[in-house]
């Protein structure tokens, strides 16, 4: 089955605290259906010390379900949902918000 959220994809937050922020796509996970979005659902860790790196608290990007985030539309920046149609020989994805291409 064809993705609706891509890496380097630009999506929108419905939920949670970071709700109404944007970012891009870094890494999409398929097996668990969650992304990781560029900016949004920070976390701290605490990392020890080795003998590479200094150690200390780094804060990094958590996955976030992909029923949580939406596309945004290339027109507008909104939210929209993901369709697909035949262009041709090819199968694109489609904003419903816009009509507009998203990968083409």
């Amino acid at each position: 089955m064809a993705a609706k959220i891509k890496k380097g994809d630009n999506v929108v937050v419905l939920t949670g605290r970071d709700k109404g922020k944007t970012g891009e796509v870094v890494k999409s996970i398929p097996s668990e259906n969650r992304v990781i979005v560029r900016g949004v659902n920070m976390v701290k860790r605490h990392q020890r010390p080795t003998q590479t790196s200094a150690g200390g608290i780094e804060t990094k990007e958590a996955p976030i379900h992909v029923s949580n985030v939406a596309l945004a539309d290339p027109k507008t920046g909104e939210a929209t949902r993901v369709g697909f149609k035949m262009e041709g020989d090819r199968k694109v994805r489609v904003a419903k918000k816009s009509g507009e291409v998203i990968d083409g």
